[in-house]
């Protein structure tokens, strides 16, 4: 494991650490979103990446930090953390074990190591140039998508089908019904199952860069691949399209953009 491999691992026990004592308990929440809508936050979320920001600072405070929370803060930095502190915000508050803490690396504006921990399983899911593992109870197990070369074989995932407007509704309708079986409300924990063979693709829309920077080092040391929905690396347009095996993504992205 690298330096900064090691680091993002700390980090995420600093994050579980702050968030931990919240979950299933009693915590200040509100709505960032205006009238119509739900866009939970909780004091959990912000103690937890305030927590990051703080080793951040202390350790290396050259780099710079974007995070869903407080902002950016030297996003031109050549190392540069990106923060999700409670990625499935609405899971927290449900008490459903799906939330997970994302933090990646980027350096010259790539992602290039990232970490999903699930704090209340005891996993990070860790992925960078030493490889793909699976931290858990002090025991290190690699990590390795599957193999699935057919979308009719596949089990998907996305987070919720109302984050589809419009085209994109269709696109996810024509993607479920050409594979295999589809499960739903996962967050980002359905990404680390990505890596860890048990999915074989996620596609979702609206994500952030705070989002998907995690996830896509973790899956692509593991084997899979991660894309936007037009093949390309992902950007701001928020589609992001991962799979297990490679051989489905030409699949999936002929499906998603079927005219």
């Amino acid at each position: 494991m690298t330096e900064l491999e090691a680091f993002a691992v700390e980090l995420s026990h600093e994050a579980a650490r702050t968030a931990l004592p919240f979950f299933r308990g009693e915590f200040a929440q509100e709505n960032k979103a205006g009238p119509g809508a739900f866009d939970p936050v909780t004091e959990a979320d912000r103690a937890a990446e305030a927590a990051i920001r703080r080793l951040i600072a202390v350790r290396y405070p050259d780099h710079g930090v974007i995070g869903e929370e407080y902002g950016e803060d030297r996003p031109d930095a050549d190392h540069v953390w990106v923060l999700d502190p409670i990625d499935g915000t609405r899971a927290f508050i449900a008490g459903l074990p799906l939330w997970t803490t994302l933090i990646a690396l980027r350096h010259e504006d790539a992602p290039v190591i990232g970490a999903i921990g699930q704090p209340y399983l005891d996993e990070i899911f860790l992925g960078g140039p030493s490889g793909a593992r699976l931290l858990r109870a002090g025991s290190e197990t690699p990590l390795k998508t599957r193999a699935c070369p057919a979308l009719s074989e596949a089990l998907i995932a996305t987070t919720d089908p109302d984050i589809f407007i419009g085209p994109d509704r269709e696109a996810w309708t024509r993607l479920r019904a050409s594979a295999q079986l589809a499960r739903l409300g996962c967050d980002a924990y359905a990404y680390a199952m990505v890596a860890a063979g048990r999915i074989d693709l996620v596609a979702e829309t609206e994500l952030k860069v705070w989002d998907w920077s995690a996830l896509k080092p973790i899956i692509e040391a593991a084997g899979g691949r991660v894309t936007g929905w037009s093949g390309q690396a992902p950007d701001g347009d928020g589609r992001i399209l991962a799979v297990g095996d490679a051989a489905l993504t030409d699949q999936a992205l002929s499906v998603l953009n079927l005219a």
